[in-house]
């Protein structure tokens, strides 16, 4: 996917690009193409970015660590702010609730592919579980044998305690 240039948006009709994905991302492993549509509008000082996507990925189960695959399908929209990225080169700044948004310079780029690949992400299920009935990792444990059992710097006391009960 091309970035798109936000002030050719202006231009479009309805101020509106509309995608239709159908590719893998680079950043993200999956099984099949990303598949789906995405549409990006101008709302003069915002873009509001919407996507429905799927693809198919290959996870690993946290129960019993088997690899399983599992549809990932995202249906998100976002409304990411259009303004001039301050120049205050800050290292430690508060920041109130209400500036954690994203946003781009008004004459900058918007990648399509990036934010759906963090969409995608988002999407990935945090539990990985093959099924509902997996009941994890069978877990078998023998029986040792007497040599094994008794450990021998015990072994004065388990003979002490084998003359107690007698």
């Amino acid at each position: 996917m091309r970035a798109i240039h936000i002030p050719q948006l202006l231009n479009a009709p309805n101020k509106t690009i509309a995608i239709e994905v159908d590719e893998h991302l680079s950043s993200l492993e999956t099984l099949t193409a990303v598949k789906g549509e995405m549409s990006v509008t101008h709302q003069g000082t915002y873009l509001d970015v919407k996507g429905k996507a799927g693809a198919i990925m290959t996870l690993e189960c946290d129960r019993c660590l088997q690899s399983y695959n599992t549809r990932v399908q995202v249906d998100a929209s976002e409304l990411v702010w259009l303004e001039e990225a301050s120049s205050d080169e800050v290292i430690e700044k508060e920041v109130d609730l209400e500036d954690l948004v994203e946003s781009i310079p008004p004459s900058g780029h918007f990648q399509p592919d990036e934010w759906l690949y963090e969409q995608m992400c988002l999407a990935i299920p945090q539990k990985q579980i093959c099924n509902a009935d997996c009941e994890g990792i069978a877990f078998k444990n023998p029986e040792p044998s007497a040599d094994e059992q008794i450990d021998h710097r015990w072994a004065a006391l388990s003979s002490l305690k084998q003359q107690l009960a007698e």
